[in-house]
């Protein structure tokens, strides 16, 4: 069930690794109190944390109101979930296991209360891939654990700014598996998603989505490597024959280099860097990440910890912001596009007798 006001939604904010730059981003975000016309802040952490970095680092004077409820926020000023009641040393730029105890914490608590839709967006600080590992946390990273938490066959980690849009079909995974990785289904199931995702997250009718190719020059038509014929080129054949607008598969360097990729509204990278390298040369500071296939929405900025410049005030906040942004528009294109597909029928009815209507006054 949607806690979606009739005028803005709630957003929740995990507060990332502790000791990175997570908290420091959301509190400069936060920091302008025209937010409070657009969402429902609720930042999952706990006061003294936020403190540390509110008072004795930025200067920053914003009222929480603390809460363990969810159902007793208030929608005219920030929240702040209480993940923990204990006081923990905080060391910024310091990556210890604290930092990712404590950013899993919140992270959990955040994420399970967009799956019983006790908020309506997320937006997820940074964390560190090593120090969040524990027993109960074996992911590379969120995507793999929100795939999991909402129990879905798969979701896209789909990086987004104003001018480009790169999905990615496999995330952290080390390049001597990626080949063996590559088949016709999972890029198929990558293609439906972005597809449904474009159309329903981002209101693009009739999307186009470029697929890149695995070899240098796209594998020269079989002479470096066969998997552009083998498995590409079909995947695309059996998306377009789904009504699906996909083209390539084009040679990564000269796509980017041409600004090709402006012809399409995504793009489907088959590895990490091959998309990340130019999405983050190319989205001009403006990325965010999104992960497309959930049920909920979640974002978050385009960047990690950034340890080294953590603690120092000196953190730049516009794609947290943007990620903000890009979340609450896609909770609206969504509830549009379910108010645009309700109860077709009667919408049907109601033209069959407006046109009989017409018919009977052209009629007399």
């Amino acid at each position: 069930m949607s806690v979606h006001t009739e005028h803005k939604p709630v957003i929740g904010f995990s507060c990332g690794d502790v000791n990175g730059i997570g908290i420091e981003l959301i509190l400069k975000v936060l920091n302008d109190s025209r937010i409070l016309e657009i969402c429902t802040p609720v930042v999952f952490a706990n006061n003294k944390a936020l403190n540390f970095y509110r008072k004795s680092l930025l200067d920053i004077n914003i009222n929480f109101l603390i809460t363990k409820d969810l159902s007793k926020i208030s929608h005219k000023q920030m929240n702040l979930f209480s993940c923990w009641e204990e006081e923990i040393e905080i060391t910024p730029g310091v990556m210890n296991d604290l930092g990712g105890k404590y950013a899993v914490i919140s992270l959990s608590a955040a994420a399970e209360a967009l799956k019983a839709g006790k908020i309506d967006g997320l937006v997820t600080a940074p964390i560190h891939k090593k120090n969040i590992q524990n027993s109960n946390f074996k992911y590379t990273g969120h995507t793999p654990y929100l795939k999991t938490l909402f129990g879905v066959p798969d979701v896209v980690m789909l990086m987004t700014a104003e001018n480009m849009k790169i999905g990615l079909l496999t995330e952290h995974l080390p390049v001597k598996d990626v080949a063996a990785y590559i088949t016709k289904e999972k890029i198929m199931l990558k293609l439906q998603l972005m597809h449904q995702s474009l159309r329903k997250d981002f209101g693009v009718s009739k999307p186009k989505i470029a697929v890149l190719g695995l070899n240098p020059h796209a594998g020269d038509e079989g002479l470096i490597g066969k998997e552009e014929i083998d498995t590409i080129k079909p995947a695309i054949k059996d998306a377009r024959q789904k009504d699906m607008l996909c083209f390539g598969p084009y040679s990564s360097d000269a796509f980017f280099a041409r600004g090709q990729y402006e012809q399409f509204d995504a793009v489907l990278a088959l590895y990490h860097d091959q998309g990340l390298i130019p999405f983050k040369s190319l989205s001009l500071g403006e990325g965010i990440n999104y992960t497309a296939g959930l049920k909920g929405v979640r974002t978050s900025p385009d960047h990690g910890t950034a340890f080294d410049i953590a603690g120092k005030g000196i953190a730049d906040e516009t794609s947290m912001r943007q990620a903000l942004f890009t979340c609450i528009d896609i909770i609206n294109n969504r509830l549009e596009y379910e108010a645009q597909r309700a109860n077709p029928m009667r919408k049907m009815s109601r033209s069959v007798v407006a046109n009989a209507v017409d018919e009977k006054i052209s009629e007399d």
